[in-house]
This record gives C-alpha cells, sequence and structure tokens, in this order.
C-alpha cells in the first residue's frame, strides 16, 4: 500500500516549516517545533490504568534512570524496553518510549521498565550504551514476578540492536535469558544491506531517508569508527544461536527494512523461533507516533501477543 497519508501530510508540513528557517540550526529548530504540534506531546498520553514511578539503579558507568511501569490488576508477565534515536537521541519522555511502554503494560498486563541508557557523544561510546541496559536487565530480572511469569527484552531501532546486543551478553556470560525478544524497525546491520531496485524505487515517496552517509554517521558516532566494528554492537555480525524467540516489527517504508529481514533469516537460519510483522504504509520509527494509528496499534498488538 502507498505511504500513510498520515506521514505524507507530516513530511509536506515539515517541510513547509523549515523552509522559513535560514540556518540549519534555524530549520532544526522550527522542524522540532512542528513536529511537536503535529504528533502532540508524548508524556501528556493517556496513562489510565497504569501506575508509573520513576527510579534510578546503580550502574557500572553510574546512575541509569528507568521509568516503571504496571497495569492494574494481576501482572502477567515484564519487559524491559529500550527506545531508538540512533544511539544519540531520545530520552524517556519520547512516544517510542513512555506511550509503547504504557500500552505494553495496558495491552499485555506486564510490568514496563523503560531504560534511559546513556546516549553516545563525544566521550560517550560502545559498549557504554550496552552495558547500562545490560545492568538495567539484570536489575529487572531480580524483581518479585508470579511464577512461570515471561520475562521480554525488547526495543526500537537502536534501541533494539542494544537489546539484542544484551541478550548475546547474557547468553555468553550467564544471568537470566529472556523469554522473548521484541524488536521494533532493528538497526541491527553494518554497512545497512541495500533495499532491492523495486522497494528503492518506492522509497522515492519518503522524503527522509537514511543515507549511507547518515548511516556511517551514527556508527562513527556510537563505536567511534566504522572499520572493525564490533560483532556486538550491530549484533546483526555476531553468532546469533542460543538465542530466545523473537518478533520482529518491520516498517514498510524503511531504508533499515532490509536489516530487518537479513535478521530474521539469520534467525532463522541458527533455529531461533522468529515472527515478523509488516506495517503497512508506515515509515521508519512509527512507534514514535500516536497509538490510534491503526498499524501502530496492530505493531503493539502484535508485540503483545508475543507475552501471552
Amino acid at each position: 500500500m502507498p505511504v500513510d497519508e498520515y506521514f505524507t501530510t507530516m513530511f509536506r508540513g515539515l517541510e513547509a516549516a523549515t523552509a522559513k528557517g535560514g540556518t540549519a540550526e534555524e530549520k532544526d529548530a522550527l522542524g522540532q517545533a512542528f513536529m511537536r504540534e503535529y504528533t502532540g506531546e508524548a508524556i501528556a498520553w493517556d496513562a489510565t490504568g497504569v501506575a508509573l514511578e520513576d527510579t534510578a539503579i546503580d550502574g557500572p558507568h553510574g546512575s541509569i534512570p528507568l521509568r516503571l511501569y504496571r497495569p492494574e490488576g494481576t501482572v502477567s508477565g515484564a519487559v524491559l524496553w529500550c527506545h531508538g534515536g540512533g544511539f544519540r537521541w531520545g530520552d524517556l519522555d519520547m512516544r517510542e518510549a513512555h506511550a509503547v511502554s504504557i500500552e505494553l503494560a495496558r495491552r499485555a498486563g506486564v510490568a514496563v521498565a523503560s531504560v534511559d541508557y546513556r546516549l553516545a557523544d563525544d566521550t560517550t561510546k560502545y559498549p557504554v550504551p550496552i552495558d547500562d541496559v545490560h545492568a538495567a536487565w539484570n536489575w529487572w530480572c531480580e524483581q518479585p514476578l508470579p511464577e512461570g511469569a515471561p520475562i521480554a527484552l525488547g526495543g526500537a531501532s537502536a534501541g533494539a540492536a542494544l537489546a539484542l546486543s544484551t541478550a548475546l551478553r547474557t547468553r555468553d556470560t550467564g544471568g537470566r535469558p529472556a523469554d522473548v525478544l521484541l524488536l521494533a524497525y532493528p538497526f541491527a546491520h553494518y554497512p545497512n544491506p541495500s533495499l532491492s531496485p523495486a522497494m528503492n524505487a518506492e522509497m522515492a515517496a519518503v522524503p527522509f531517508r537514511f543515507e549511507p552517509e547518515s548511516v556511517e554517521g551514527m556508527v562513527r558516532n556510537y563505536v567511534g569508527r566504522i572499520s572493525d566494528v564490533p560483532p556486538d554492537a550491530l549484533p546483526g555480525a555476531a553468532r546469533l544461536d542460543g538465542l530466545p524467540r523473537t518478533r520482529i516489527v518491520v516498517s514498510e517504508y524503511d531504508d533499515l527494512r532490509a536489516s530487518a529481514e537479513l535478521l530474521e533469516r539469520q534467525l532463522r537460519e541458527v533455529g531461533v523461533p522468529v515472527e515478523s510483522y509488516l506495517a503497512q504504509g508506515m515509515t521508519h520509527g512509527h512507534l514514535n507516533h500516536s497509538p490510534e494509528l491503526a498499524e501502530v496499534g496492530q505493531s503493539l498488538d502484535f508485540f503483545a501477543k508475543g507475552l501471552a
């Protein structure tokens, strides 16, 4: 199906808003202001039926903020969730963290911990974000749950890579393994696999793309280099056997779709049970938009069913 009208309207509005700016900084500020108005404040998302608590734990690099979400009634499982943002951006208030956590808690009846891992910058590099997520995972696994309740590890985009890397580290060093991985449009490979010619032609309708230069920039910022990239930094290059069953959400109009689909084939090849859901008409990062959008809701339902 074509790109969802929600996104085509957003693209037109964003282009019109940024055209009013002169410098790159002005355009960026105008773009951010437009997006806040268009998407709404994520922190205002209705949390009825879900109790929220901000806390922090000790980690190897200092304090790690977490936001905990607990649904009313019996808790049937738990999720540790990692937002996206190219390893460089994002926080607990973004919709991909806050609204997703509320909806997973509500739809699946699970407790959710959203982790505010350290973002990569000039001084913070790999493996610091993984260290934070791994510390949060170990802490979350120690919290009381009903006997036999599943515990999942998941994230979106760069956060999906961190979740997958944490699962690999747990497999190799010990600790409680996840019962299921929930990966939304994962950024799992460098270099990023190419789209098919047909899909690349369809992507012409999307004005904001993951060009090779921008992907290279993300990796340089995260790892510090683009050669000799450690296998667990972009974990599609790692040994993937022995991982828990996995659910992958794929955005239809996404340059990183090729990474998600390659990861699915890799997991299946080594015997990891894997299912995927193609969110039709959606662009990369669609969980950063309202769960009232049909395909955003369907993506969240796909994850919630994996926790049953």
